[in-house]
């Protein structure tokens, strides 16, 4: 096989995969949070892979546009699809006022900056009446897509929430083989000789910053839509660690890493307790069942792993290898 259509083909199985997986006893909504953290890992990925940019912040753009569209489909009534796009835009907006406030700055500087504001966001959320505090938002309905498709069924949801993703995720494979994908790259590997070649590196920042801001706050709104309710995790500083987990345990600057290192760790979180309890059968060992309360502890000693045995991430070290064997 021309190794050039291999990754043509590697995603047109994992379509396929996908469309299949309601009918191969997957849970869809366990599938479809998966899709919603793929999306928000690829979304962050187009700013840290391919700008170069460490965002400690994103979990503002997850959190914030989640409440927002939950706000508007539960309290304004509007139907799902112009609740995600409250959301989208609600993300948007925010990563411009992010951006404009912390794009000058470089380093531990903007990722210090993007923190402080997003906690900032955090106790918003957790002050504002309208998110519902410490309880959060609860009760958001699916509603009718167009006003014709009930997504209350679980499978229609899948599908619309699979095409939506894809869709997103196709946006960013255009914008990064896109003139603008290949000046941030510039940017991202020589600042000082894209600014003497006449680009305006501030300004492509800030939009890859909004895009990437913009699309984190389509998968939190998505999220809200499918599980109906956000909650102060949502917004919490946690959730921007998770996404920079997942984008460096796949492969950072790759496309496909994000999908891979989201559904590492999301199935991680949801069956180490399973797994502990295998186990603790297997061995008697009663220690074992303790494992589900410790995620993190679990979550970040996998990490640490990788990061000394697969230091380009599990989707770089296998397009390493490709490329070595092509040659």
């Amino acid at each position: 096989m021309d190794m050039k259509k291999l990754p043509r083909v590697a995603y047109g199985l994992l379509l396929l995969c996908l469309v299949a997986a309601p009918f191969l006893g997957a849970y869809p909504v366990f599938v479809m949070k998966l899709l919603c953290f793929a999306l928000f890992a690829a979304a962050f990925n187009l700013l840290l892979g391919f700008a170069g940019l460490l965002s400690f912040g994103h979990a503002a753009f997850l959190g914030g546009s989640a409440y927002v569209a939950g706000h508007a489909m539960k309290v304004w009534g509007l139907t799902p699809e112009l609740g995600l796009l409250a959301g989208l835009f609600a993300g948007a907006f925010l990563g411009w006022i992010f951006g404009m406030l912390a794009i000058r700055r470089q380093g531990i500087y903007f990722a210090m900056i993007t923190l402080a504001l997003a906690q900032m966001m955090f106790f918003i959320a957790l002050q504002a009446k309208f998110t519902g505090g410490e309880d959060g938002l609860q009760g958001v309905p699916r509603g009718k897509l167009f006003g014709l498709i009930e997504l209350g069924n679980d499978l229609t949801m899948y599908y619309v929430a699979l095409v939506v993703v894809v869709l997103a995720f196709l946006l960013i494979v255009r914008t990064v083989h896109s003139p603008f994908g290949q000046v941030l790259k510039g940017i991202k590997e020589n600042e000082p000789r894209a600014i003497s070649l006449g680009y305006d590196v501030n300004r492509f920042k800030l939009t890859a910053f909004v895009i990437s801001a913009a699309l984190s706050g389509l998968a939190g709104s998505l999220k809200t839509l499918v599980l109906g309710f956000a909650t102060l995790s949502d917004v919490h500083w946690s959730a921007s660690g998770h996404v920079i987990l997942m984008t460096l345990l796949g492969g950072l600057g790759t496309l496909s890493g994000p999908l891979v290192g989201a559904a590492v760790v999301v199935l991680l979180e949801n069956k180490v307790g399973e797994f502990g309890g295998f186990l603790a059968r297997l061995t008697t060992v009663d220690w074992f069942n303790t494992l589900g309360e410790s995620v993190t502890m679990v979550t970040g000693l996998i990490f640490v792993v990788c990061v000394l045995t697969v230091r380009k991430g599990i989707m770089g070290e296998v397009i390493a290898f490709l490329s070595k064997f092509k040659r």
